[in-house]
């Protein structure tokens, strides 16, 4: 779940979890999931050559949801809380960005000045694909990804909520109802 910060900037709390293929599809019969809950989106991960964002724990990104494409740069502010300052694009925008011609992202742009990142030095290094639940779940939201790229599929649960000591509560309690040993969630591609 998101605080707003400002008209760009948000604080996700966050907490994951690894899980197996049969967790993930016994999570979505549990939860009465069918095709038409499932989002598809698409991440495309920029960084510097020397990686500066990821020695910052920071990530940049642009995704793709359905007729809809941000660029959001996530920072980590502790270990399940992030600032994410967030601009909306077009598709244009977007493929010229994803071509390295232009930087159509103000408050990104702008945020990524203060953190002395070279604007020209950014590429695209990668591209994630996932298919995404998310549910109401306890006064927050539960969600479901299933992520596929080189050629690997990867389960994820995430738990997102507005306060984090409650949240760590409830995520630990939705693990032990569905018998789920916690497994921390490696990040295939920095901050995703």
């Amino acid at each position: 779940m998101r605080k707003e910060l400002t008209m760009t900037q948000e604080i996700e709390i966050e907490f994951k979890n690894v899980l197996t293929k049969e967790q993930y599809d016994f999570l979505l019969e549990q939860f009465g999931v069918d095709d038409k809950l499932i989002v598809r989106q698409t991440n495309h991960y920029f960084d510097t050559p020397q990686m500066t964002l990821k020695s910052l724990s920071s990530g940049l990104r642009i995704r793709e949801i359905k007729d809809k494409i941000v660029c959001t740069l996530k920072e980590k502010a502790s270990e399940n809380i992030h600032i994410e300052t967030t601009d909306v694009l077009t598709k244009e925008q977007a493929e010229l960005m994803l071509a390295g011609l232009n930087f159509f992202a103000p408050k990104v742009k702008e945020r990524l000045i203060q953190l002395n990142i070279s604007i020209e030095q950014l590429h695209v290094f990668g591209t994630l694909t996932t298919d995404r639940v998310e549910l109401d779940y306890k006064g927050g939201t539960i969600v479901f990804d299933h992520s596929f790229y080189l050629q690997r599929d990867d389960y994820e649960v995430e738990y997102e909520t507005s306060n984090e000591s409650e949240g760590n509560k409830i995520f630990d309690e939705f693990l032990k109802e569905f018998q789920i040993e916690k497994r921390i969630a490696d990040k295939k591609l920095p901050v995703s």
